[in-house]
């Protein structure tokens, strides 16, 4: 099945079409917020480096997903995105079907040569 996900180029925007501007201690959708921010970027990055690159979101009927899948010269790299830093596994199906595909994990303390 196909969907799109859309993002915002801007938080703001986002915050204020849901009217919440919430210190993030008290939001729900802090990993969302963060999400949206570091795809944005990550666009804006390649943008500025000028990298050609197909970008997609990846998610299976048992849902299984990935943030953010980039293509470049025939090669994919996927992207995670959380809040908190975790172990997060790659998932199962992707690395069946993409072998040899990079996977990061984008959090707080590591998110800044992602984007810079």
């Amino acid at each position: 099945m196909k969907s799109s996900r859309w993002y915002f180029v801007d938080n703001g925007v986002r915050n204020a079409l849901l009217n919440n501007f919430n210190l993030l201690p008290l939001r729900q959708d802090v990993g969302l917020l963060w999400e949206n921010y570091i795809l944005s970027e990550r666009m804006k990055y390649n943008d500025y480096q000028f990298r050609v690159v197909n970008s997609y979101y990846w998610r299976t009927y048992d849902q299984q997903e990935i943030d953010l899948i980039e293509e470049s010269n025939d090669f994919l790299e996927a992207f995670e995105t959380k809040w908190k830093e975790k172990p997060v596994k790659i998932p199962a199906a992707f690395a069946k079907a993409y072998i040899g595909s990079a996977f990061h994990v984008i959090h707080q303390n590591n998110y800044l040569p992602y984007i810079t």
